[in-house]
């Protein structure tokens, strides 16, 4: 039996506590007051497994350890699919793009992130197309084991 499961909207509180997680490793100072705006959104994109959303979770095994979150959530992978007129490399239009990838840090080195991230694989493979994901030099050796590559293509971006 698989630790891995589908996230549902009662996990809202827990995976956006984990991205937390992510978004701190990056930027220890970085505010949490954007949570309770994301909240309701998150929520919604949860409850529809049909979705172009999914996140794969694995619950903390020392919930009884957590008694202020008896939910508690051990690591968390999300993805998205979105369509993008077909090309050579992608002829049905489909890509996938994986992000919050996250261990709460007392649940680290069990292979709860590499579960998970074969699990949201899977669901990208019943869709087709391809998948990208932006990985951090710590990271990078997980990805490069699962088959992920660097991408030569330049990538930009605007903050609107």
């Amino acid at each position: 039996m698989s630790l891995v499961r589908r996230a549902v909207a009662g996990d809202a509180e827990e995976v956006l506590r984990l991205r937390q997680v992510m978004i701190a490793s990056v930027s220890p100072d970085a505010s949490t007051d954007w949570q309770a705006e994301s909240l309701p959104g998150l929520r919604s994109r949860l409850a529809d497994p049909d979705g172009d959303f999914a996140a794969f979770v694995v619950d903390h095994p020392d919930r009884p350890d957590h008694p202020d979150r008896p939910d508690a959530l051990a690591a968390l992978v999300v993805g998205t699919l979105e369509y993008r007129i077909g090309g050579p490399n992608r002829p049905g239009g489909l890509l996938g793009y994986v992000f919050s990838v996250a261990t709460d840090p007392d649940a680290r080195r069990r292979g709860y992130a590499r579960a998970c991230m074969d699990a949201l694989l899977e669901w990208f493979r019943e869709r087709g197309g391809h998948v990208m994901l932006t990985a951090s030099p710590d990271a990078e050796p997980l990805y490069a084991s699962m088959g992920f590559t660097r991408d030569a293509t330049p990538s930009m971006r605007l903050y609107l």
